[in-house]
């Protein structure tokens, strides 16, 4: 364990910042896995709308800082390649 004030004050942050990133993380493959399920089921429909949510949901997780803005950009790509697929 840390002794000193700043080490101390470092480790809280930290779990601090996990703990927000790990919940930005989790929703946003929650909103990605909806997009791949509505393609899956063939709804063309379901999957435009889900993509619509996914995509702002995708960019500020690049804003927030825990996924890469290239990780950002494939992501909506391939989702809107997916959701293309469906005619």
């Amino acid at each position: 364990m840390a002794h000193h004030k700043s080490a101390i004050k470092r480790i809280k942050q930290s779990a601090k910042k996990t703990a927000r990133n790990r919940h930005v993380s989790s929703t946003l493959k929650t909103y990605i896995k909806r997009v791949r399920e509505a393609v899956e089921a063939k709804d063309k429909e379901a999957a435009v709308a889900a993509l619509k949510i996914a995509i702002p949901i995708i960019d500020a997780t690049a804003t927030k800082g825990v996924i890469h803005n290239s990780t950002a950009s494939r992501n909506v790509s391939r989702l809107t390649k997916l959701v293309n697929t469906l005619g």
